[in-house]
C-alpha cells in the first residue's frame, strides 16, 4: 500500500472511540490509521515537523520498522500488538515546562499501566524509564522522540510519544519469549484490542493533563508505587569512567535514576541500565 495515506479505522476500533466521548479529552480529534506502516513514531514526527498536530494520533495494525529505546528493532506483526504513537506538547505545561517535558515518559508508562489494569485487570510493574513488565517479562514499551521547532532554534514544540503492547502471543519472536510477554498469555483469554486501545488513548489524555497542569507530585507517586524495582534493586551501566554498579534508591523529582554506590548517590538521566 501508499504508506502515505491512512485509511478509515477499523469498525471495532472507531466504535470503541465513539464511545469514549470527553474521557478522550481531544487525544485523537485527528486519528491516521495505517494497515502497515514502517513506523508510527515515524509518520507522528513528520506530522509533528508540518506544525500544529498538537493530540495527533497514529495508528498502525503492523509495524515493518518499528524500533524502541536506542534503535532496537520492536516486533510489530499484524494483529498482534498495540502500535501507537501520539503529537504532544509538554513545552505549553502551565507550571515548569520543561521539567513537564522530562517527566512526560514516565507519565506515560503511569498511564499505561493504569489502561491495561482498567481495560484487563492484569497488574503491571514498571522498569526504570520505560517498560512494562509483568513478573520481570516485558509487555509493553515507551519511546519519545522530540521535535525542535518554533522561534528559539533550541525549543522542543512537540514530543512524539510512542508505545507498543503485546497483545498476542504472536507479538514478540519465538527467541525472545522468555523475556517477552503478552497480555493473552499472561491471563489466558482473548483480548479486545480495540478496548485496550482506547483505555490507553484516555489515560495517556488524563497524565498529559496532569503535566500541563504541574501536578507532578501524582505522576511521581504514581510511578513510584508502580516501580517495585525503583529501591533496593542492583543495576550496573556503563559510566565515562567504567563499569558501574550499585543499588537502587528510588527517582528524584525529575524522574532521574537515584543509585547508591558505596557512600554516594549517582544520578543516572540516560544510557543504558542493567537490572542485576
Amino acid at each position: 500500500m501508499n504508506s502515505n495515506h491512512s485509511e478509515p479505522l477499523p469498525p471495532d476500533l472507531a466504535e470503541a472511540i465513539a464511545r469514549a466521548g470527553d474521557r478522550l479529552h481531544g487525544v485523537g480529534s485527528t486519528i491516521h490509521f495505517f494497515p502497515t506502516i514502517g513506523s508510527t513514531n515515524d509518520v507522528a514526527l513528520t506530522l509533528a515537523a508540518q506544525g500544529d498536530r498538537d493530540l495527533a494520533v497514529v495508528i498502525a495494525d503492523e509495524q515493518t520498522a518499528g524500533r524502541g529505546r536506542r534503535g532496537r528493532a520492536w516486533f510489530s506483526p499484524p494483529g498482534s500488538g498495540l502500535y501507537i504513537s501520539i503529537v504532544l506538547t509538554p513545552g505549553l505545561a502551565r507550571v515548569d515546562p520543561e521539567r513537564a517535558t522530562t517527566l512526560l515518559t514516565l507519565a506515560a508508562g503511569v498511564a499505561l499501566a493504569e489502561a491495561i489494569e482498567a481495560a484487563t485487570a492484569l497488574r503491571v510493574d514498571i522498569k526504570w524509564p520505560n517498560d512494562l513488565l509483568v513478573s520481570r517479562r516485558k509487555l509493553a514499551g515507551i519511546l519519545a522522540e522530540a521535535v525542535p521547532g518554533g522561534e528559539a532554534p533550541r525549543r522542543v514544540m512537540h514530543v512524539v510519544l510512542g508505545y507498543g503492547i503485546n497483545v498476542g502471543p504472536t507479538a514478540y519472536p519465538r527467541e525472545i519469549r522468555d523475556r517477552a510477554t503478552s497480555l493473552e498469555t499472561e491471563l489466558s483469554r482473548p483480548i479486545d484490542r480495540a478496548a485496550v486501545c482506547v483505555e490507553t488513548l484516555a489515560a495517556v489524555a488524563r497524565r498529559y493533563a496532569d503535566l500541563l497542569d504541574g501536578r507532578f507530585d501524582a505522576i511521581l507517586d504514581a510511578w513510584r508505587a508502580r516501580a517495585p524495582g525503583s529501591r533496593g534493586a542492583r543495576v550496573a551501566w556503563q559510566a565515562a569512567s567504567g563499569p558501574q554498579a550499585g543499588v537502587t534508591e528510588g527517582i528524584d523529582e525529575r524522574g532521574a535514576l537515584l543509585v547508591r554506590v558505596g557512600d554516594r548517590i549517582e544520578r543516572l538521566v540516560a544510557g543504558e541500565v542493567t537490572w542485576l
